[in-house]
């Protein structure tokens, strides 16, 4: 099984981004509960899909992988209506959110204020 998320990314993307990497953490963080409220709100397979897509590549820039894969996983079943049994996947991408959420808050500690 994949681990949740990949320090070989976040390390590049520290490198990279130096002292704005803090501010790209919290951006994640603010704009991945915004996605998952839009994965909870979506009243269409197209609003579904947009958000599945846009979460995907998000997670997947932030060495999310597991988190990128459900949303491919989402973003793919919604091409093929009915959506039935659907929240069960919107669960799981929530319930891997919340993993990714803790260990991202952890590394942002890591860098004071």
């Amino acid at each position: 099984m994949k681990q949740h998320l990949d320090y070989d990314v976040l390390s590049a993307l520290q490198e990279v981004m130096e002292d704005e990497y803090p501010l790209l953490l919290d951006t994640f963080l603010k704009d991945s509960q915004t996605r998952i409220q839009q994965l909870r709100e979506a009243d269409t397979a197209e609003k579904l899909g947009h958000a599945a897509h846009s979460f995907k590549g998000s997670s997947s820039n932030m060495g999310a992988f597991v988190l990128a894969d459900l949303c491919h996983e989402l973003e793919e079943r919604v091409k093929y209506p009915p959506l039935s049994g659907i929240e069960d996947l919107i669960n799981r991408i929530d319930q891997e959110f919340k993993a990714i959420d803790r260990l991202f808050r952890n590394e942002r500690l890591r860098f004071p204020c």
